[in-house]
């Protein structure tokens, strides 16, 4: 008997008298820290931004050229920052989502995958516009998937003023 197939029979006995146990893990590392928390205030920074946008305004209706490149930049600016904050929305989400979420947790609550595929496309289009009702939406999408999230880890949810300038809240766990 050659060593290798002595070492499966061995291993077999062995599994035989100590059975494996099944183990779970949510991702390659299981680190077990997810927070939902980074995706929310990406979601009031996107308010945030989209609240400065509208916000600026001309001195006139025909301003001198270098007011009109200062505009530009912080229009520019703020759009950049906006869209990079939708963007971390999607990816925050999409990591729990993919990485935490199980299938127990999926037979709770059967409309992750949708609640998931509406706050995509409410990222997605408030990277295209300046829609201060779409921010606001994609707030609100987040806090929902932040209580299912909390929930699943058993845990309640309170919503306390989040105490940024956009005088939204936050779902933390209670």
């Amino acid at each position: 008997m050659s060593f290798l197939r002595f070492s499966e029979v061995l291993l077999r006995k062995i599994d035989e008298i100590f059975p494996p146990k099944v183990a779970f893990a949510h991702c390659d590392v299981p680190c077990g820290i997810y927070d939902p928390h980074e995706a929310q205030m990406a979601a009031h920074t996107v308010i945030r931004m989209t609240g400065m946008i509208n916000d600026l305004k001309a001195s006139s209706d025909n301003p001198e050229f270098d007011e009109r490149k200062k505009i530009i930049s912080q229009i520019s600016r703020l759009t950049k920052v906006k869209e990079d904050h939708a963007e971390l929305v999607k990816q925050q989400i999409r990591v729990i989502w993919g990485d935490y979420f199980k299938a127990e947790h999926l037979q709770k609550h059967k409309d992750v995958h949708e609640l998931v595929f509406k706050i995509m496309k409410q990222a997605s289009k408030v990277r295209q516009e300046v829609n201060l009702e779409e921010a606001q939406a994609l707030l609100s999408s987040v806090q929902k998937f932040a209580e299912i999230f909390w929930e699943t880890k058993g845990r309640k949810t309170i919503r306390v003023k989040s105490g940024y300038p956009t005088e939204g809240e936050l779902v933390l766990p209670a």
